[in-house]
Parts: structure tokens; sequence; C-alpha cells
């Protein structure tokens, strides 16, 4: 018995060997390498190109530098404009609307939930190169789609790109990524036993106490695993890109997109190595966050159980 185990051990890590190759290959040595070069002054061009020097915490010192921190175009100012991306795409609009998508979608025929469900993961799964530069097309001054129907209708067309570029990116991205929510909540709401309902409905409870009394606490638990995946994938979501560059004016410059001007256009290498640092960093917070408050309800609620 213990050769059948020992035996069982060594074809067990035998199988795992790829994939622990492939993770250290493509996460752990990229991760340390970046950790690296942000303490470097490397760069693309140039004698750093080659021969970089360790220059310690020099590119954080910058990044923080009291007198430019909320300079439009630098660090601080692109952190502001994520956090409020963040709040605005992800949990005003991502996580609330899919949750209303998904409770509204549980009182539809079925047929014409599926179709809605086909017409919202369409915007989801489509590639985001595709995604960008179709918004692009729909909102450009002369020839874009809206300002057509806008001018049809005897409306003044709008320069939405260049007027109102963050309200633009926000309603983009949530439009892009509400779909993940509502698949998401959709199979959590399908996972709540019908008789809790009926039971509710017996009673005479409304449409809203069902939602807040039943299916709210029963899926408490997708809920953050929800707001953990849409906030990490907001904060670091790169297709904004295609619309406005981050701009007009570094005013839509999310830091994904700092990040690349400052790696690849800058061609500062080091100092954008410490910009990724640092979005890892909060992240990792972020996470953390969600994980705490997940934890401490379910511990208060098995207490109220008990």
């Amino acid at each position: 018995m213990k050769q059948f185990s020992l035996l069982s051990r060594r074809v067990a890590a035998l199988f795992l060997a790829p994939g622990a190759v492939l993770v250290g290959l493509f996460i752990l040595l990229p991760f340390f390498w970046v950790i690296f070069v942000s303490f470097t002054n490397r760069t693309l061009l140039g004698r750093t190109a080659l021969n970089p020097e360790f220059v310690g915490l020099q590119n954080y010192v910058r990044l923080f530098d009291p007198a430019t921190f909320f300079t439009r175009g630098q660090f601080g100012s692109s952190l502001i404009i994520t956090t409020e991306f963040v709040l605005l795409s992800a949990l005003v609009g991502q996580a609330l609307l899919g949750l209303l998508l998904a409770w509204l979608m549980q009182a539809i025929r079925p047929g014409l939930k599926r179709f809605v469900e086909a017409m919202v993961i369409g915007a989801w799964i489509l590639p985001e190169v595709v995604i960008g530069f179709a918004w692009f097309a729909f909102l450009d001054y002369d020839n874009g789609t809206l300002n057509m129907i806008l001018r049809g209708l005897g409306l003044p067309p709008g320069d939405f790109l260049l007027q109102q570029p963050f309200w633009v990116i926000v309603i983009f991205n949530t439009w892009r990524g509400a779909a993940f929510s509502m698949m998401l909540f959709n199979s959590a709401f399908a996972s709540i036993p019908p008789s809790y309902f009926q039971a509710a409905d017996v009673a005479g409870a409304s449409s809203w106490q069902k939602f807040r009394d039943i299916a709210l606490p029963l899926i408490r638990g997708h809920v953050v695993t929800d707001l953990i995946l849409i906030t990490m994938w907001t904060f670091n979501v790169f297709t904004p890109f295609l619309l406005t560059h981050g701009g007009p004016a570094y005013r839509t410059e999310l830091l994904s997109i700092y990040n690349y001007r400052v790696a690849f256009r800058d061609f500062e290498f080091g100092k954008g190595a410490a910009v990724g640092v640092i979005i890892m960093l909060i992240n990792l917070v972020l996470a953390l966050i969600y994980l705490s408050i997940g934890r401490r309800k379910s511990k208060a609620e098995k207490e109220a159980a008990t």
C-alpha cells in the first residue's frame, strides 16, 4: 500500500511537471523580472538599454513626487481617473446592471430570455479590437451612426469622443462587461430552490421583497466573486485606448494606458515596471478587501444561524 501511494505521488508529479514549468516560465519569471526592472533605469533606446543601472527606489519616488503627482498626464492623475472609472463602470455599471438584468430575466418567457442572453453575450464574446472600432464608427462626428440618427431627428450632432470622452469609455466598458455579471448572477438565481419563491408568493411578498430577503442573501458569495473579478478586469482594462488613446489632453488616460505610454512610447522600461508593480499591489489589496468582507459576512451569518 505504501509503495502504491509513493508511485501515485510520482505519477501525479510527472503529470503536474509540464504545468508547473509553464507557470514558472510565463508567470513567476516575468513577475520577478518586472520587480527587478522597476529598480533600474532600463530604457528601450540609449546607453541604459544594454547596460541599465540599479537606481533603487528612484522610479517610485518620481511617480509619487508631490510637485507633479496630480498634474494631468502623471501617475496621480491617472490613478484618480482609474478610480472613478472603476467605481462607475465596474461597481455601479457592470455589477448593478448585470444583477438587474439577471433578476429581470427570471420573469420573462424562455424564448425571449434566450434572445436577450444572446444579444447581451454577443457584446462580450466579440474581440475587443472589433468592438472598439465598431464603437469608434458609431460615435464618429462626420459619418457616425449616432450622429446620423440625431441629424435625422433634427437634433444637433455631437463630437462625443472630444466633448465627453470619460463618459464614453464608462458607457462603452459597462456595455461590454455587464454580460459577464449577468451570466454569473443568472446562474446564481437558477441555483435557488423555486420553493423559496413559491412560499414567498403565498405569503404575498412583492418582487422587491423576494429579491431583498431571499435572492440577495443567498447569492452573496456570487456577488463577492463578481466584484473581485470585474474590479480587477476594469482596473486593468486597455480597450478604451482604441477609442480615445488616453486623450484628449490625458482626460481618459487610465493606469493601464499610462503604463503603456511610459514603457512603450517614452521608452522608460524601469519606470513602466514600477507602475506595473504598483498596479499589481493595488489589485492585491482590492482582492483582500473583498475577500475579507465576504468572510466577515459568512461568519456573521453562521453566528446568527447558531
